[in-house]
């Protein structure tokens, strides 16, 4: 059985930081790209950053380049978010996303996902 883990999320004034993880079982940790989505209330999910199964390659969302920060540790299974410079735009739910694409199948597992308010 899959599981995603996310942990770290809370309330944090602007201009603070939290750092979110996902900690994952049940899979080949190392096979899968990580990503991390939010969804603000009342807004589409969003694709908010994402790393290869090793790292080597990075993405962000425009709105999030410079302050988030994508990073993973194949040794424990775990997907991290550094968030740095919050603004109250930053607040939504934030989900974790495995996802690999192999022989034409794809394969998706989600995370439960952690609360994030930016507020004063």
């Amino acid at each position: 059985q899959v599981q995603l883990v996310e942990s770290g999320g809370g309330l944090v004034q602007p201009g603070g930081s939290l750092r979110l993880s996902c900690t994952t079982s049940g899979l080949t940790f190392n096979r899968y790209a990580m990503r991390w989505y939010r969804q603000a209330a009342g807004k589409e999910r969003e694709l908010v950053a994402v790393i290869t199964s090793g790292g080597e390659a990075i993405n962000y969302v425009e709105s999030v380049k410079g302050r988030f920060t994508i990073s993973r540790d194949n040794a424990k299974n775990t997907v991290f978010l550094q968030m740095s410079s919050l603004k109250p735009e930053d607040t939504a739910v934030y989900y974790c996303n495995a996802h690999r694409s192999t022989y034409g199948r794809r394969y998706d597992y989600w995370g439960q996902g952690t609360q994030v308010t930016v507020s004063s």
